[in-house]
């Protein structure tokens, strides 16, 4: 038996997501390079309300072109509404319409990993899910604040139909 961390996980909802335009600072990762994720949110930080075409305050972390060897591009972002005016110092990702799982997730960060092992290795193999090849992401409300744990933090798996 491994030596999993135990997580309180609510069932998830299911929604058919709407298109998405997220703009921000990116970079590739791997599992084991998760750790420097959170120098994109340090970095996105004081760029927030002043990215061109900014929608809302609601912040985004997006896990997308993965390379089918474990690597993947990771944004740390918010919705822009048009990519006019955007400088080339952002990465950018279009989200298309699909269906997802969503989770809540209870906690400081420091168990979001704990998280995604759950949903990827327990719940979605038990589910009778499948994950759809198309951008999973973690949606940040605008009153979320990681220091007191406050506000809600959705993490949305895409699933085939």
């Amino acid at each position: 038996m491994d030596e999993q961390q135990r997580v309180e996980i609510a069932e998830p909802r299911f929604e058919h997501g709407q298109f998405l335009l997220i703009a921000g600072f990116g970079g590739r990762f791997t599992q084991e390079t998760t750790e420097d994720i959170p120098a994109l949110w340090e970095k996105l930080i004081p760029h927030l309300g002043k990215i061109p075409a900014q929608v809302n305050e609601v912040t985004y972390g997006v896990c997308c072109n993965a390379d089918g060897e474990g690597g993947f591009e990771y944004i740390a972002g918010v919705q822009i509404d048009k990519l006019d005016d955007l400088p080339e110092k952002y990465r950018w990702v279009e989200i298309q319409p699909q269906k997802y799982a969503v989770f809540e997730h209870k906690g400081s960060l420091a168990q979001l990993p704990d998280t995604f092992q759950y949903i990827w290795n327990t719940w979605l193999p038990q589910s009778g899910h499948e994950a759809a090849d198309a951008p999973e992401f973690e949606r940040y409300s605008e009153d979320y604040n990681p220091k007191l744990n406050t506000g809600t933090l959705e993490i949305w798996l895409p699933i085939r139909a």
